[in-house]
């Protein structure tokens, strides 16, 4: 009897390879981990938005409501708390990329603000924050292709026959995938004009 179960035990082994139940277990833990390390890179660039906003503040107190901005996108992006394990929600999904374009834009606008004052741009602290900033951005920019290519890679695998039959009978679902393009339309930082000042008012005679 027992040889009979571990016969039974080894056929279904078999079969669950050939079906690719391994390489859907490799391949959602590849998403997993290219995953966490698009949280790591969103929460380095989080960590510098105080030092970077405390900095500014130095040298453009009159720029509260710009900073008061980064301030309030930063706090959001902290309440978007999303786990490998809650990456099948396309909302939560959806929820948190705009939480982090909103920074994004929030964080254009002040290096746009930063162009207006001299003395902050040749501030050694702010030109550090600023490389900081800078090569943050492009490690997201690494991580979140990592995390496109690997959830296309998963999909691709779930969805193809036989493997699709397996999905159903584990429970593997499609995953959601960044829309780039929509980030990229909510990252655009909005034209921010220095030239124009409001017209003083005529004396009175």
């Amino acid at each position: 009897m027992n040889m009979l179960r571990a016969i039974a035990l080894l056929a279904m082994l078999f079969v669950l390879s050939g079906c690719g139940y391994n390489a859907m277990q490799r391949q959602d833990e590849a998403v997993k981990a290219a995953w966490s390390e698009v949280i790591n890179q969103y929460q380095r660039r989080a960590d510098l938005v105080p030092n970077l906003v405390n900095t500014v503040k130095g040298y453009a107190q009159h720029e509260e409501s710009v900073l008061t901005q980064v301030t309030n996108a930063r706090a959001k992006v902290g309440t978007m708390q999303l786990s490998p394990d809650t990456l099948n929600d396309p909302q939560k999904l959806q929820q948190f990329q705009q939480a982090q374009g909103e920074l994004s834009s929030a964080l254009s606008r002040l290096m746009v603000v930063s162009e207006n004052y001299p003395q902050l741009k040749a501030d050694g602290l702010f030109q550090n924050l600023q490389a900081q900033l800078e090569g943050t951005e492009n490690r997201i920019t690494v991580a979140r292709n990592r995390y496109v290519k690997a959830v296309e890679e998963y999909n691709s695998m779930i969805r193809t026959f036989p493997n699709n039959l397996t999905a159903k009978i584990f429970g593997y679902q499609v995953k959601p995938n960044f829309t780039v393009e929509n980030e990229k339309a909510i990252s655009t930082a909005p034209t921010v004009d220095f030239g124009t000042r409001p017209a003083a008012p005529a004396s009175a005679h």
